[in-house]
């Protein structure tokens, strides 16, 4: 349906794990697929136009240039019409079209120190700005994500990651809240626990003639969303390394800092750095599973995969317990 819905628009479909996005000359519209991964739940029609509302009404906050609308989605004769109210089998979020060539991912190799200064302000100008969001720095809540990813894992030990890596993130996890737990609580009364955007990446950065846009946020589950700043933004400097971009990384890390003043910034970095290299190694690796993924593009997942839980492993021996 969605890849002959494409054709008649006359535009091209792009896959994750969540999502078919139909990618148009100057608009992009973004179906949710029905899918269930405890962490996310778009199983039904009701839930899936609850989080297109919620994912236009979060990313305004970052880009409000950018997202337009809930739109629906209607069957006739066997086929789908977007934008059409008559018979609504699905909801899709109507976006402008952002250029490639305005992503951070596809600027590595050109960008300036000063444009991710840039960054590092919006991100902590945002941080800052944002809804406090206490419940959520407890450390029995970053326990439980760290504690799913682990449980979600387990079948990919041996694949995507092995045992030893695995084992060994997992201690050090552990590790880190026996001996830092009073530090969670001290983030807390600090304030630094906000409603974020929780998946600032290399391809969700784009530098618009309006500013920078960070668009693409979690509205799935707010406990991924709802986070300590710096758990936040480093998921950014966190692909910068798996790109080899070390020195943008640093530059991006010490920037945020200054704006921020985090004294807590070299103890918490490494802990959190090994949590999002992890959560997106876990992520790619669902790609593996997902039947709508064709065989050359599960391999590069594979591939992908590894070298993120490698990643992972480095970050976790630079935590400090």
């Amino acid at each position: 349906m969605v890849e002959e819905l494409a054709k008649e628009l006359g535009g091209r479909v792009v896959q994750t794990h969540t999502s078919w996005v139909i990618l148009l000359e100057d608009v992009v519209y973004k179906i949710k697929k029905p899918v269930n991964f405890g962490f996310l739940d778009y199983s039904t029609l009701e839930k899936r136009k609850e989080n297109c509302e919620k994912e236009v009404r979060l990313n305004r906050r970052l880009c409000p240039w950018v997202y337009i609308d809930v739109v629906p989605v209607s069957e006739k004769d066997g086929k789908w019409f977007v934008e059409d109210h008559s018979n609504v089998v699905e909801y899709a979020v109507k976006m402008r079209r952002i250029p490639d060539n305005s992503l951070l991912l596809n600027r590595l190799e050109t960008i300036k120190s000063e444009d991710i200064e840039k960054v590092a302000r919006v991100v902590a100008e945002f941080h800052l700005s944002a809804d406090r969001a206490d419940e959520f720095g407890k450390p029995e809540v970053m326990k439980f994500n760290t504690d799913e990813n682990f449980q979600q894992m387990e079948k990919y030990v041996g694949t995507t990651i092995s045992a030893e890596d695995f084992h060994f993130i997992k201690e050090r996890t552990e590790a880190f809240y026996d001996t830092y737990e009073d530090l969670f609580y001290k983030r807390i009364e600090e304030g630094r626990i906000r409603d974020g955007h929780g998946d600032i990446r290399l391809e969700h950065v784009a530098f618009l003639d309006e500013g920078v846009c960070i668009f693409d946020c979690i509205e799935f589950n707010d406990r991924f969303r709802c986070l300590d700043m710096l758990n936040d933004m480093c998921f950014l400097s966190m692909e910068l390394d798996f790109f080899g971009k070390e020195e943008l990384a640093r530059i991006y890390e010490e920037s945020y800092r200054s704006f921020v003043e985090d004294r807590e910034f070299d103890i918490f970095l490494p802990f959190f750095k090994c949590y999002r290299a992890y959560v997106r190694g876990k992520v790619t690796s669902f790609l593996l599973d997902d039947p709508h993924v064709s065989e050359e593009s599960k391999k590069e997942a594979y591939d992908k995969a590894k070298k993120l839980f490698q990643l992972a492993r480095r970050y976790a021996e630079e935590i400090r317990v």
